[in-house]
């Protein structure tokens, strides 16, 4: 399940009832049946811990470790991570845990010097070079950067492939990945590619891959020296023909 949030927006989550609705809904029995709220704002979110008992934490799943615990009660606490998992504590062998990804975080432009805040210029595309969401759109990039001809994007399984080796995103999932392609398009490059119509499921999701890569390359958002980013090459695919 997926929700958008746009700026000013919030979304209850927690257990839930026929008197307490809420718009994520977990079942299990150690979350409060109103158990916090999303907020979003223009380039970040807030998280309110509305549980009497249980703090939550919210890690960084591209960092080294880090983590914000958020105590019971508090109200509206700033999260930075561009990508955070939400972690609610449980009675199972796993505890319950959701996916963040933030509003758009906003860069200065890198050759942009001093001055007042007003005369400094933003990047129009603002990305983290250092994010998943990236090394993803590398990966989507990569046959057209080592000039392979090729006639269509990776598909989907096949980017889950091509970094399975790489050491920080073992666990990379095709759903993940799926996420990280609609945060790109939808977020990050503001594509909305429209759909064809009576196009299907996958159909749609061909366009907006298609479309996030043809705009990566126009603008020079991923280049050849990116490439370093993914991990080494199978030894027959290297010595056709790369990097």
């Amino acid at each position: 399940m997926t929700l958008r949030l746009g700026p000013g927006e919030r979304v209850l989550f927690g257990r839930g009832s026929t008197a307490t609705p809420v718009g994520l809904r977990f079942s299990d029995e150690a979350v409060s049946r109103l158990a916090g709220e999303i907020h979003a704002t223009d380039d970040h979110w807030q998280l309110s811990n509305l549980s009497t008992t249980h703090g939550y934490l919210v890690e960084n799943p591209e960092g080294a470790g880090e983590y914000l615990r958020v105590p019971p009660r508090r109200v509206g606490a700033p999260i930075p991570f561009e990508f955070s998992r939400v972690v609610l504590p449980s009675r199972r062998d796993t505890p319950v845990s959701f996916l963040v990804f933030a509003p758009d975080h906003v860069y200065l432009d890198p050759h942009t010097s001093g001055g007042s805040w007003d005369s400094r210029t933003l990047t129009a595309y603002s990305l983290d070079e250092t994010a998943t969401y990236f090394l993803v759109l590398v990966a989507l990039c990569e046959p057209w950067l080592r000039d392979r001809s090729p006639v269509a994007v990776p598909t989907t399984p096949e980017v889950v492939e091509r970094l399975r080796g790489h050491s920080g995103r073992t666990g990379l999932t095709a759903r993940a990945v799926s996420s990280h392609i609609d945060y790109l398009a939808d977020e990050k490059l503001r594509i909305g590619a429209p759909a064809a119509p009576g196009a299907d499921r996958a159909q749609r999701r061909n366009g907006k891959r298609e479309a996030v890569v043809a705009l990566a390359l126009k603008f020079g958002i991923v280049r050849e020296e990116h490439l370093a980013l993914l991990p080494p090459r199978s030894g027959t695919a290297a010595a056709d023909g790369g990097v």
